[in-house]
């Protein structure tokens, strides 16, 4: 079984289009596992097993999805309509965020937005930020998010597994282009 695309059609069906697979997603993005494996047989694999989930979930050094108590869900990058619910959290000092050279300009006027998902993704260590950028075509920027100030001044910060961190809109008074070597 090709567990690297599964995994993408995984994530494809929990964060962005549940409804092509004939899914639901309750408030917090869990799907129920015995609606999601024979949508899965539909899309082109055969007999996907929990074992097969399971490898997914246990075996991929990127943490990007969770089981629990029968459901399943992804963990952050959703772009579906209905908001997921996080859970609010105290962010550190400085968060990072890597983007395209060109959207420099953008951000440092209007700020980090969401784009077409439902948060800010932010980093807790600037190479990850970085390797998230490096998918962009063109020369990167390193971000600092000054976190604690923004929290103060109404932006949410949720913290989800492997140092992401996901907030509202980041206002650019709370921004500043990184002296970290890219």
């Amino acid at each position: 079984m090709d567990y690297i695309k599964l995994s993408k059609i995984l994530s494809y069906a929990l964060r962005h289009h549940p409804e092509k697979y004939g899914i639901t997603l309750d408030d917090e993005g869990w799907a129920d596992l015995h609606e999601l494996l024979p949508a899965l047989d539909k899309s082109g694999f055969s007999n996907v097993t929990m074992a097969d989930i399971n490898f997914i979930i246990d075996s991929f050094e990127k943490k990007r999805h969770e089981i629990k108590g029968g459901k399943i869900r992804a963990l952050y990058g959703h772009s579906v309509k209905k908001r997921i619910i996080k859970p609010v959290a105290i962010p550190p000092p400085v968060l990072y965020h890597g983007t395209s050279a060109g959207s420099l300009g953008s951000i440092m006027e209007r700020g980090l937005l969401p784009m077409e998902r439902q948060y800010v993704h932010l980093s807790a260590k600037p190479d990850t930020a970085l390797v998230v950028a490096a998918r962009r075509k063109g020369p990167v920027c390193l971000l600092e998010v000054m976190a604690p100030a923004a929290a103060q001044n109404g932006v949410l910060f949720y913290m989800e597994e492997n140092n992401i961190w996901l907030s509202g809109p980041v206002p650019p008074q709370f921004i500043k282009i990184s002296n970290e070597k890219i």
